[in-house]
């Protein structure tokens, strides 16, 4: 089920729920790629919970200049209407995209909500001409990204105190 909403995002693609709902114990749960201002702010409400709050991560290093650029993938519970989980998309030039702040609210964590906003990107990125992705992924959640045909490269380095490696996949 794809539904086509009337306005484009920051990139000048055509806003879509890029996933059939999902079905959960919670309820019924949207994925959409934005950019609108209102899909920022939910993606930073997920993010604040998930990062600052739940990983101790310092909020100027989780609030940074690139979300004004980049293509924000959102999962939302439709009763709710209240933002579950996120994802942003950074164009790093020469075809390459660069995947971050993913993240799934605690108690939705376990539903595939996480899977459903990665096949989000992966469909983005191909709509996109996006040639290769990259992320850096935190080293306990490496096995999710594998599963995903994400390959991980170089050692593990420290970021906001939390391990991370470097991962990459072609499109």
């Amino acid at each position: 089920m794809t539904r086509m909403d009337a306005s484009k995002n920051a990139w000048g693609q055509q806003e879509t729920t890029e996933t059939a709902p999902l079905e959960s114990m919670a309820g019924t749960i949207l994925i959409r790629a934005g950019g609108r201002r209102v899909d920022i702010a939910n993606a930073l409400k997920v993010r604040d919970v998930v990062f600052i709050q739940e990983q101790n991560v310092p909020v100027e290093l989780e609030h940074d200049e690139h979300d004004a650029d980049a293509l924000h993938i959102l999962a939302v519970e439709t009763k709710t209407k209240e933002p579950v989980g996120t994802a942003r998309v950074l164009d790093k030039g020469n075809g390459v995209a660069k995947i971050g702040r993913v993240a799934v609210l605690k108690e939705y964590r376990g539903r595939g909500i996480g899977q459903a906003l990665m096949q989000a990107v992966l469909k983005t990125a191909r709509e996109l001409h996006f040639k290769s992705l990259i992320l850096d992924a935190q080293v306990s959640v490496i096995p999710f990204y594998e599963n995903l045909e994400f390959v991980a490269e170089g050692d593990v380095f420290d970021d906001a105190g939390i391990p991370h490696r470097r991962m990459s996949r072609a499109l």
